[in-house]
């Protein structure tokens, strides 16, 4: 092979090996990342609230359950910004810290909102 020829094949190769470990369709090591889950509940009854939203970043939401459950297998570590939401319910806002590996509880209760 000409010199030519062999530097484009070896450029050619190292950038398809440069693209295969950019996977996308990968997510980085797990040790960057938790599990959040937790339970979201009625704050004068106690009672588990059903289909409350709780979104996490802007980008990641779950949805809880007939016993006021929730979970999330893996969000970022760092500073998380959460947000969660329910029909008659006062919504709340808030952010709180994620350690990688770590799994993190977050356990709410809602204040009813005042009937009009």
């Amino acid at each position: 092979m000409k010199p030519r020829v062999v530097g484009f094949v070896a450029v050619a190769a190292l950038l398809l090996a440069g693209l295969t470990a950019c996977n996308n369709d990968s997510l980085p090591p797990a040790a960057g990342y938790a599990a959040v889950a937790g339970t979201i509940v009625d704050a004068s009854t106690n009672s588990p609230i059903t289909g409350a939203v709780i979104t996490i970043d802007t980008v990641l939401t779950a949805t809880t359950d007939a016993n006021g459950k929730f979970s999330f297998d893996k969000v970022p570590s760092g500073i998380a910004d959460y947000a969660v939401q329910a029909k008659g319910y006062t919504s709340v806002s808030a952010s709180t810290s994620i350690e990688p590996g770590k799994p993190f509880q977050l356990n709410l209760s809602l204040t009813a909102q005042p009937a009009h």
